[in-house]
């Protein structure tokens, strides 16, 4: 069974029972606009504790939004399908500007205008295959409007996510802005620092993993967004976008596909290492990512050399998991920036001829070696392992032999 079709199996045992049971949300302008939804919501007139009654396998998601998750059979990739499965409601005021204090159960059409914005306010009936807006969503559609759903200035006091949301939407959908609406997102978007940085960088992945994300920039520039988040790129967005449009080409070289990584650190490209690590702090992004950027923005500064590096210095750049990440983002500010792809196309011509054995070999000693030729662990094993390491890589030691003859000059007498 497809989540598709769970999902309309849910609304049917719904509709069964006696109740309105109807897809709501993104899923439904996905439908309409030909797309595979992510997911699929079901917003219903049955109450939380009758939706548990009827389904076996559910447990409450937001209980208090009256949200139940129910449970279906194993899909495809062995995962457990699942549905969100909601009750008609009116939300009250948002005192913290991300959720409402209080709900209260409604009917689909107040339901409807609670929503965001037109596009995800329509409800859409599987089993009749019927379209319900009350939000004039289709025209919008038709239209490729991004409009909120009735005062833009309210729909965006009561969430300021929307505002990020907002430029989500139109970059990903190629949507223009309904006048009142662009204005009110771009009059709140100092606002959008009330929400949790964790949100915000979601957001942010979104837009630069979307093939739309130099749209998506520009409209962060243009609604003020990008001051708001990210202050230290405001003198910075013409080579920021420059470097975008290359990542973003449809004849790009890379064969992986452009990561948040990649995206982020083209626009943070100009930014020092400790601004980078300060960023990634501040939005609170994974330790794998923080250190992906640095490492990113780093090392592509260092590669402009790579014919005269030593090949202690560039094979274990060479030899990295981000490899193609940085190749990528070096060819982006190069051909952005006018500057020659020698050096890039230098490494890519080691990568090609140099097989993984000679490029990555195995050390030639390790510390059991430096213990069982006498020494004692303790700080100097790192010094000297590396410099081993280094001059193997140099081609100055080629077997074990010479590398435990070197490390026996280089121990001191405090560690023999």
């Amino acid at each position: 069974m497809t989540e598709r079709e769970f999902a309309t199996d849910v609304v049917d045992r719904l509709q069964r029972a006696g109740y309105q049971a109807l897809w709501a949300g993104g899923c439904v302008r996905d439908e309409l606009l030909g797309l595979t939804p992510a997911d699929y919501d079901v917003a219903t007139d049955a109450r939380p504790e009758r939706v548990k009654e009827l389904f076996r396998r559910c447990h409450s998601f937001g209980a208090s939004f009256g949200v139940v998750e129910v449970l279906g059979p194993r899909g495809a990739d062995g995962e457990w399908l699942k549905v969100q499965v909601a009750t008609f409601r009116s939300d009250g005021t948002y005192s913290d500007g991300r959720r409402p204090d209080a709900v209260t159960f409604s009917s689909p059409e107040e339901d409807a205008q609670r929503r965001d914005f037109t596009i995800n306010g329509m409800f859409y009936n599987p089993v009749t295959k019927h379209v319900i807006d009350y939000v004039g969503g289709q025209a919008d559609l038709k239209l490729r409007v991004l409009r909120a759903i009735g005062n833009a200035a309210e729909r965006f006091t009561e969430d300021k996510l929307r505002i990020l949301r907002a430029v989500r939407m139109a970059a990903r959908f190629e949507l223009a802005f309904d006048p009142a609406t662009l204005d009110s997102a771009k009059q709140m978007a100092g606002e959008i620092r009330v929400v949790s940085a964790e949100r915000i960088a979601e957001e942010l992945r979104k837009i630069l993993t979307n093939r739309h994300r130099v749209r998506g920039f520009q409209l962060l520039g243009e609604m003020h967004l990008l001051h708001a988040i990210l202050p230290e790129l405001e003198h910075a967005t013409e080579s920021i976008q420059a470097r975008l449009e290359v990542l973003a080409g449809p004849t790009w070289p890379t064969p992986q596909p452009i990561t948040f990584e990649l995206a982020f650190a083209g626009m943070l490209h100009d930014v020092s290492n400790r601004q980078t690590s300060a960023i990634a702090k501040r939005l609170r992004l994974s330790n794998q990512e923080a250190d992906r950027l640095v490492w990113l923005i780093d090392k592509c500064q260092s590669l402009r050399d790579a014919p005269t590096m030593r090949m202690s210095q560039l094979q274990p750049i060479l030899v990295h998991p981000g490899i193609g990440e940085l190749l990528a983002l070096c060819r982006a500010d190069a051909v952005a920036t006018a500057q020659t792809l020698a050096s890039i196309e230098y490494c890519e011509r080691i990568l090609r001829v140099t097989p993984p054995n000679e490029l990555n070999p195995l050390p030639l000693i390790t510390g059991d070696d430096l213990q069982a030729a006498g020494m004692k662990p303790g700080p100097q094993f790192k010094r000297i392992l590396d410099a081993v390491r280094d001059a193997q890589l140099n081609g100055e030691v080629t077997t074990k032999a010479d590398g435990l003859n070197l490390a026996s000059q280089l121990r001191t007498p405090a560690g023999s």
